[in-house]
């Protein structure tokens, strides 16, 4: 077994792979960027080290000076997490000639999956199936156009060669928006990927995204632990996982096909350590197509680790030490059910705009089969340069229901102020019918209307320059020994400062304002930046004649471009951005003026 293993991440990930490493009686190292100096991984490992500036490419992805770490610290091993250097099979090789060991498959698998090209290739090979599409890179859109209309036909989706996690995927339900999807496939291929190559593959309408966990040692075991059903998507990334899928979707028999498909592929690439073989279940036929491997511990590994009761995390580290897994097929048996929300700084009554910011105080839910996966606390920060994610919140029950009553209970204690995050839209989301049938919520999760409906409750108080101003206070009181909730709107207390009744959750929180102002759909001329970010496109210009809902500029922030949409018809008087240039939430990305 290792002495000393690096941990090449940041954030939950790391503190959950630091977790185990302490429970295998293994020294943990640490490694940082200027921003995370103060970070719970750096504080939890047992030495840290600094990698560089402030962005990925200067830290996380900086491979010269984590080898340099490697050597200065004595680490035998590294553990990736997942993202950043995780599925990067040159890393993996190139600690490989170092002669320390990666926490993870070979080089070798990563290379082949890490092209879903040419993973696709070997799937169907392996007898695995796969979404009809092509399997080789596609060069252009007048290629790309030739082979839809003769092979696969309309909705077809775009996807970047090395994409994964959402990125580098567009879908084109006609052709006219062929060309926009595949240019939008590509650059954000080379811009996570370092690959703009894209391929096609059938569009399936409303499916299902089940994947299936699976273990591999290095002594020929490779075996599965049931699916995970990841379903509940915006953006092609997920927001709500859970395991195992609702019954009504996989029984014992779809169960058994998707495990063994799964334990194919890792074979096939001759898997060692934790992977996922992602798949989509056609809603209409039944039928389950391979869709793509990850090459390392997923993001939702949790849902599976409650209904198993194994640590993925451990086994994976186990059999990169050479070790044997600890259970063999017939030992794994699922048990009750699990849902893991993801709280990311986002706001989904703003189409899921990222709202990166500090964290004032922060308190955790607890209680029975309650796990908070977290790597920020009280008083840190959601940093723009990651990805953002706060935790994963997990829960556990003996059936779906409920599961889904304690995930409830859990949300309502979590405390987060001076954040904005996806605490409400989950809280709306897991009382819907849609999510009591087990549906997609595919229509739900598009659905502007419904997204702005899950906003926190603000009191609104008109004010003007004759009046002075007031705000809303909640406060506790007790009058005979009974507790009251008391709502008083009036003017703000001496200093600006009061403290009010907590959200039911027992803790105190400010009193919530909000000034009516012009800059709502249609009201305002001034279109404000609803989030912090560089801009990437600007699509209008100046003068020109605009609709209420037309693309004015793409904003990207957090891994991900932002559209951000005119709130009213008008002409556009003043648009005071450029490609490149940094905003912050708030700021003027243009002026509407009313048409004459």
């Amino acid at each position: 077994m290792f002495s000393k293993v690096l941990v090449a991440n940041r954030g939950e990930i790391a503190i959950r792979v630091i977790r185990a490493l302490e429970e295998l009686g293994i020294a943990s190292v640490a490694v940082y960027s200027e921003l995370d100096r103060d970070a719970l991984h750096v504080q939890r490992a047992d030495e840290a080290y600094l990698l560089g500036g402030p962005t990925a490419a200067e830290s996380y992805l900086n491979v010269d000076r984590i080898l340099e770490v490697i050597k200065e610290s004595g680490a035998e091993a590294v553990h990736p997490g997942y993202g950043f250097l995780a599925e990067n099979a040159a890393f993996a090789k190139a600690l490989e000639d170092a002669g320390v060991t990666f926490i993870g498959p070979p080089a070798s698998a990563i290379e082949a999956m890490g092209s879903k090209t040419s993973a696709r290739e070997i799937m169907k090979a392996a007898g695995v199936p796969i979404v009809p599409g092509t399997t080789e890179p596609v060069p252009d859109v007048e290629t790309a156009r030739k082979i839809i209309d003769a092979e696969i036909g309309y909705p077809v989706a775009v996807k970047a060669a090395g994409g994964g996690g959402g990125k580098g995927f567009r879908v084109a339900l006609t052709a006219d928006e062929l060309q926009e999807a595949f240019e939008g496939a590509s650059r954000e291929g080379e811009k996570f990927f370092s690959d703009p190559t894209v391929y096609l593959e059938r569009y399936l309408p409303n499916p299902r995204h089940v994947e299936v966990q699976v273990l591999a040692d290095t002594h020929g075991n490779v075996i599965h632990l049931g699916e995970r059903d990841c379903s509940i998507q915006r953006r092609h990334q997920k927001v709500i996982e859970e395991s195992p899928a609702p019954p009504w979707v996989v029984d014992e028999e779809m169960r058994a096909r998707i495990g063994q498909i799964g334990v194919d592929a890792a074979k096939a690439v001759d898997y060692v350590g934790a992977g996922t073989v992602e798949g989509l279940l056609s809603s209409e036929t039944g039928e389950y197509f391979f869709l793509e491997m990850n090459t390392r511990v997923q993001v939702e590994h949790c849902v599976t680790e409650m209904t198993t009761g194994v640590d993925i995390v451990r086994e994976g580290i186990i059999a990169a030490a050479g070790g044997e897994l600890s259970l063999k097929q017939e030992d794994v048996e699922l048990r009750g059910h699990a849902i893991e929300c993801r709280i990311n700084a986002e706001n989904a009554a703003a189409n899921f705009a990222p709202a990166p910011g500090k964290i004032g105080k922060y308190k955790e839910p607890a209680g029975p089969f309650v796990r908070v996966d977290s790597g920020v606390g009280e008083n840190g920060e959601v940093s723009p340069m990651y990805d953002p994610m706060v935790s994963k919140l997990i829960v556990w029950d003996v059936d779906r229901e409920k599961a889904t009553r304690r995930m409830l209970r859990a949300l309502n204690e979590y405390e987060i102020e001076g954040l904005t995050t996806l605490i409400p839209f989950h809280k709306a989301l897991l009382q819907t019918e849609e999510w009591a049938k087990g549906d997609t919520c595919h229509a739900l999760l598009e659905d502007k209307e419904w997204l702005k409906s899950t906003a926190e409750v603000v009191e609104v108080v008109e004010s003007d320059e004759d009046e002075a101003e007031k705000i809303t206070q909640d406060y506790l009181v007790e009058v005979g020994g009974r507790r009251f909730d008391v709502k008083v709107v009036g003017p703000p207390p001496a200093g600006g400062v009061a403290i009010a009744a907590g959200n039911g959750a027992g803790g105190a929180k400010k009193p919530k304002r909000e000034r009516k102002s012009g800059g709502g759909g249609g009201g305002g001329d001034t279109l404000p930046s609803p989030l912090q970010g560089t801009v990437f496109k600007v699509n209008v210009e100046a003068g020109a004649t605009v609709e209420e809902g037309q693309i004015i500029a793409i904003i990207e922030a957090m891994k991900m471009e932002n559209e951000i949409t005119a709130h009213k018809a008008g002409v556009v008087a003043e648009l005071p951005i450029e490609p490149g240039q940094s905003v912050s939430a708030g700021d003027t990305i243009a002026v509407i003026k009313n048409a004459e």
